[in-house]
């Protein structure tokens, strides 16, 4: 339906066109511009020779340099059209295009955020309040009254270090392809226990026996493997345990899971706590394979958080509170580092889950698996210079118009113009197929030997015809390593445009002269 009402605006626009050109001739007679043949003035009445005056006039008016730059910009106008009704497809088939990649994350797995690990170790309050009774004669009796609340308290690492090896990979459904990444992940560190009863002066009992080893993943129907938690406290404590759904603490991590762990076995928790407080530590280690797509990013809850990001994939966007503190990117892919303290960031290392409230999710850092160049951005960009390309190349015949005395007709311009349309609609087709290189090269090569063997046909010199064909040549040669500059497009298409300004005042700087000598 938007092809039809693209091709009826196209034809209403020429009507329009048509009917301002007899216009301007109409008015040209009435100042005196044009002049009615003699043969012409004695039949006035003839309604056939007034159309061959008027047919005369049009070719007279149309021989001037004003009138061919006002039917190339004219026809400029009109060829929007058509280039507005490709960009509309282009939108809706990037459209269709994310709409796939969503979909295909959604199977394989989303950007991926690792949360933690922290270390959760329950405790009871006790608290004892007096209530003063009175009984039914008026006398009053102290009661006491013990109220007990269950709380948890959350340690974060004391050092935490995490070593991540995305590998890129390439999933397709139908004719689009995704960039997405299967992640081996080893995460070690060490807790320092604190001294619990800092946290609150009614505690009664901790309970070691029930503390357990919280993870957040954001996206846990990716998960391909996760190994045993390796615990490793004195040298009669070391466990491998199993990792169970949920991480217990959904407020603080969404999603993720967790290992109990019995620290009640620890035989340091029978000593004093100012004996044992420096000594008390605890490692910890674990893998995890996990798919994703878009990026990767992690959280820094260790006091000293090291994280250590490498791939194989080659356009790299680093994202987030903190930027790597060395990275190396080339071809092959990228590696980056990042040391964060706990300074950073705004939450302590020790807190109560039930009394105090932080957003653990407010510092962050990562990188996105960047595409630099997508295939319908290419195609965007490359219709955003039509109209440029229309301009040269209608200037490019107007100029052996020029040279060779020849002067070729508006429905000829009106053709080629198509014809560069057609290049962009070409070019979407053929790349969703082939790939963007490949479509480049193949439509430009159709449009470049249409367009040739259209002006051969009109101009009859193959001279002529060569001299356009490479100018063709250069001018999509030109467009393709604009769109393939990235950061510098930008300038190399404003040189291009001041270039091609000083060769069209080189061009016409005797144009003045050739008409007042004449």
């Amino acid at each position: 339906m938007g092809i039809i009402f693209g091709f009826i605006g196209i034809i209403f626009m020429l009507v329009i066109f048509v009917g301002v050109i007899f216009f301007a001739i109409f008015m040209a007679r009435k100042i005196g511009f044009l002049k009615p043949l003699e043969e012409e003035e004695g039949q006035k009445n003839d309604m056939v020779c007034g159309f061959k005056s008027y047919l005369s006039d049009f070719k007279r008016l149309s021989d001037s340099l004003i009138f061919r730059f006002g039917i190339i910009a004219v026809l400029v106008g009109v060829m929007t059209i058509p280039l507005g009704m490709v960009s509309d497809i282009v939108s809706e088939r990037s459209y269709l295009y994310r709409n796939v990649l969503d979909n295909i994350s959604g199977t394989w797995g989303h950007q991926q955020k690792l949360q933690g690990p922290a270390l959760l170790i329950p405790y009871t309050e006790k608290y004892i309040s007096v209530k003063v009774l009175t009984d039914k004669d008026g006398n009053e009796r102290k009661v006491n009254k013990t109220d007990y609340k269950q709380r948890t308290a959350i340690v974060l690492p004391e050092d935490l270090s995490i070593d991540a090896n995305l590998q890129g990979k390439t999933r397709k459904r139908s004719l689009y392809e995704a960039q997405v990444y299967t992640a081996d992940l080893k995460i070690s560190g060490s807790f320092q226990l604190p001294n619990i009863s800092h946290l609150s002066n009614n505690i009664e009992k901790v309970h070691w026996d029930r503390a357990w080893f919280s993870l957040g993943i954001s996206d846990t129907q990716a998960i391909n493997k996760v190994s045993q938690l390796v615990w490793q406290g004195s040298k009669s404590i070391s466990q491998k345990v199993d990792f169970e759904p949920g991480t217990r603490i959904r407020k603080t991590f969404a999603n993720g899971f967790h290992a109990p762990l019995n620290l009640s076995q620890d035989p340091r928790q029978n000593e004093p706590q100012t004996k044992y407080e420096e000594k008390k530590t605890y490692q910890f280690s674990l893998e995890i394979n996990v798919n994703g797509s878009k990026g990767f990013y992690f959280t820094p809850f260790g006091k000293t958080t090291d994280v250590s990001i490498a791939s194989d994939w080659p356009h790299p966007s680093f994202q987030g509170n903190v930027l790597p503190d060395e990275h190396e990117v080339s071809a092959e892919g990228f590696q980056a580092n990042w040391s964060v303290p706990h300074l950073a960031r705004n939450y302590p290392q020790v807190w109560t889950l039930e009394t105090q409230n932080f957003d653990v999710n407010e510092f962050s850092a990562g990188v996105n698996l960047f595409e630099s160049v997508s295939l319908y951005s290419q195609i965007t960009r490359a219709i955003k210079y039509g109209v440029l390309f229309f301009v040269l190349t209608y200037i490019t015949f107007l100029l052996f118009e020029l040279g060779i005395g020849r002067r070729l007709h508006v429905v000829q311009y009106g053709m080629i113009g198509l014809a560069l349309s057609m290049f962009y609609l070409t070019l979407l087709s053929m790349a969703e197929h082939a790939g963007f290189f490949n479509a480049y090269i193949v439509a430009a090569t159709i449009i470049i030997i249409m367009i040739s063997l259209y002006a051969y046909a009109a101009i009859r010199n193959f001279g002529k015809t060569l001299i356009i064909t490479v100018l063709l040549i250069g001018l999509y040669s030109m467009l393709y390593s604009m769109l393939n500059l990235e950061d510098y497009a930008l300038l190399a298409g404003t040189v291009l445009l001041l270039v091609i300004l000083a060769v069209m005042m080189f061009l016409t700087r005797n144009i003045g002269k050739v008409s007042s000598e004449s």
